[in-house]
């Protein structure tokens, strides 16, 4: 295997460049469906860790009929069994490799528990190992995005939801129409950024055999007996996805801050 870059290579890698087009559109899909399984996921993890569930509450009275002061009855009372499951979620994902993530879910999930039909989107794209694929990013964004909604969410000034309680609406729609309108409209950047990370992230998903650009640098490179080229081409496709999204989603963050000026 040659490590060393020489000019007269890469015009052996176009004979691939069909392999490296299809892999800019499986990058592409895979960062999309990703950011919005994510998004969706996320939402219900931050509306879990912001619930306050808390069914051993009559504890936290004591005989007398008072607050308890302390103790461990006290503690008990203030559990949240939902907000307990969303927080061990996001540290567990937040807290392990992606790539052992991916593997679980290719293998121990769909490769054990669940068959998926062996066919082809787009005619190329191999739906038993995209989907998983998808899956594992997912449910690896949804960690992220929970803390960012979350902090979106906390961030909205209390006395809006006073004002609106006061008004007559009930809590579900307080935060439907009063808090997170504004809450997403704070962290839309951050979501966006996060698109930015997935489409570099998501070449981990080559390991399972998912088509995307990485692929298209191991095609190439066990058939050629060359890497530095077939990387400097993937490096180049990277920047030119990534280069111009992060540009624009500033563009927009700098329109957004401008709106937020009084």
């Amino acid at each position: 295997m040659d490590g060393f870059i020489k000019l007269s290579n890469f015009p052996r890698i176009l004979p691939y460049a069909e392999l490296f087009k299809q892999g800019i559109i499986v990058t592409i899909l895979l960062s999309l469906l990703t950011v919005v399984i994510g998004f969706l996921l996320g939402n219900v993890l931050a509306m879990m860790r912001l619930s306050d569930f808390r069914p051993l509450r009559f504890l936290s009275i004591g005989r007398d009929g008072k607050l308890r002061k302390g103790g461990l009855l006290l503690t008990i009372s203030k559990f949240n069994p939902i907000s307990f499951l969303a927080t061990v979620y996001v540290e567990i994902i937040r807290s392990t490799p992606v790539i052992v993530q991916i593997f679980i879910i290719y293998y121990g999930v769909f490769g054990s528990l669940i068959d998926l039909p062996g066919i082809k989107l787009l005619g190329f794209i191999r739906f038993d190992r995209f989907f998983p694929g998808v899956v594992a990013l997912g449910m690896n964004s949804a960690a992220y995005l929970c803390e960012i909604i979350r902090s979106g969410i906390q961030s909205i000034d209390g006395g809006q939801s006073e004002a609106a309680r006061s008004l007559g609406l009930s809590s579900g729609q307080t935060l439907m129409y009063i808090v997170l309108p504004q809450a997403i409209r704070n962290i839309l950047p951050a979501i966006a950024n996060e698109f930015v990370v997935i489409i570099k992230e998501s070449a981990i998903t080559y390991t399972i055999g998912v088509q995307d650009i990485m692929s298209a640098v191991n095609a190439s490179k066990g058939a050629l007996f060359i890497i530095m080229e077939p990387l400097l081409v993937a490096t180049v496709l990277y920047f030119c996805l990534c280069f111009p999204t992060s540009k624009i989603i500033a563009y927009f963050e700098r329109r957004m801050s401008r709106g937020n000026k009084r």
